[in-house]
């Protein structure tokens, strides 16, 4: 079965099908560039957060799909996104990942623009006829129509119209939320850099990994191999201890991922993988100094019944659909950057909350080093998975990919989505496809089973 010539609504529902989806939708060049049309063109976008441009004329370059844009606080106090390019001959402006800048000018010809994306000035402008008007808002680098923060985050929509923000996200608002309420202070800001990598796959491989329960066991063997054979006492450093527990969990049986977490989807796109609250798993239980200094810091600024609430939410990765992913109790984010149908960017990002203990921000540097870093015990093992599925993909094998785990056992859940019975179900796959065909067609029929 091929790719229709015209990607109609018709053909491209023909490819998701209850329980499998056709291998051509991570390979095919004309259903990604009608993803970046449909999907990231229409979709909130995660750009950044405010921690990173908190001072006029500070700015941070991305994208939003393929286009390169450039996040940036205005002297009126707002952040606006701009796309990265100039009017005159079109050449991205901004080449620089942040900094801080007064104006904005060409390296071409400079012409040159305010921060907030207005012509300041064009050399020889006497020669340009009469019509060319500095004024005009189609000569500017022009910006993105829609940019909302939801506590610090920081969303771009090149839609002029949709749902606002807080519709979009839904429930999944909690998740961050969460990474919020975590702070003692109330804030949390990006710091300790930025991880960068990238894999020969497509950009849905990397959310449809990261709320996957039933991996580990095969994916990170080498890893939990090593952990269990490394003694309780021999650590090289703090992170030596955190990269064993993390290993260790990594081994857990598919007892405990069946009845121990579970895995929640919301409408467009969104889900965690999380445990099932249980006050004995608070981190409140764990004889960790650094927690405990922490946990006091936390009952001193919101009271202790506010600060057991916090703590009980035990979620692990959040998918905002289609760019991001974060884990909240780490924090730690993640940002996805496609760039071909079978390549792939993505930016890590610690964040400090504030008011915690310094060494907390420690663990949560050693935690990234151990997870996200190229040469890390986790991601090296993801990429090598990414890579042999684009590999596998080139062949000529199966025709469908099957997500049907759990298909039949989705239920809907009292926060008003819907989840798998237990973690290990590809609920969450599905749920994404759902969003998908939406977007890519305009229908929002679903294709998963009814709950029941």
């Amino acid at each position: 079965m091929g790719v229709d010539a015209m990607l109609t609504h018709q053909s491209l529902r023909r490819l998701v099908e209850p329980g499998r989806v056709h291998r051509s939708l991570y390979t095919d060049p004309q259903i990604f560039a009608l993803e970046m049309e449909r999907i990231f063109g229409a979709a909130w976008i995660y750009v950044g957060h405010e921690s990173q441009v908190p001072q006029v004329g500070d700015f941070v370059a991305t994208r939003i799909g393929l286009k390169p844009i450039v996040l940036v606080r205005h002297e009126d106090g707002k952040v606006y996104a701009l796309h990265n390019q100039c009017a005159h001959r079109g050449a991205m402006v901004v080449a620089p990942e942040a900094g801080n800048a007064h104006e904005f000018r060409c390296c071409y010809h400079g012409w040159t623009y305010h921060t907030d994306g207005r012509i300041k000035s064009i050399p020889l402008q006497h020669g340009y006829p009469a019509c060319l008007d500095p004024k005009d808002p189609k000569l500017a680098m022009v910006q993105v129509p829609r940019v909302t923060s939801y506590r610090g985050f920081i969303f771009a929509s090149l839609a002029t119209d949709g749902p606002d923000l807080q519709e979009f996200l839904g429930y999944a608002a909690t998740s961050l939320d969460d990474m919020v309420d975590r702070a003692p202070d109330g804030e949390i800001e990006a710091a300790g850099g930025v991880f960068k990598h990238a894999y020969n796959g497509n950009w849905k491989l990397y959310l449809e990994n990261l709320c996957d329960a039933a991996h580990p066991l095969f994916v990170h063997q080498s890893s939990i191999e090593a952990a269990k054979a490394q003694a309780d006492t021999v650590h090289s450093d703090g992170s030596g201890e955190i990269a064993v527990r993390q290993m260790r969990q990594n081994a857990a049986p598919y007892s405990f991922w069946e009845s121990q977490v579970g895995i929640w989807t919301y409408t467009n796109g969104h889900s965690f993988l999380g445990d099932y609250h249980d006050d004995a798993k608070l981190v409140a239980a764990m004889n960790d100094p650094v927690f405990r200094d922490y946990i006091a810091k936390l009952e001193a600024r919101k009271g202790k019944e506010r600060a057991k609430k916090i703590l009980e939410v035990r979620r692990w990765n959040t998918n905002v659909y289609p760019n991001l992913s974060f884990m909240s109790q780490f924090q730690q984010l993640r940002v996805v950057h496609p760039v071909a149908p079978n390549r792939t960017v993505v930016y890590t990002y610690n964040f400090r909350l504030k008011g915690a203990p310094e060494a907390m921000f420690e663990q949560t540097i050693a935690f990234a080093n151990i997870v996200n870093g190229t040469g890390s015990l986790v991601l090296t093992d993801d990429l090598e998975t990414y890579g042999r599925i684009d590999a596998g993909l080139s062949s000529e094998g199966a025709e469908w990919l099957q997500i049907g785990r759990g298909f039949t056992s989705d239920t809907a859940d009292a926060t008003g989505g819907v989840r798998g019975k237990n973690s290990t179900s590809e609920v969450y796959i599905r749920n994404m496809y759902d969003a998908w065909l939406t977007y890519m067609t305009g229908e929002g029929q679903p294709v998963r089973a009814a709950a029941q």
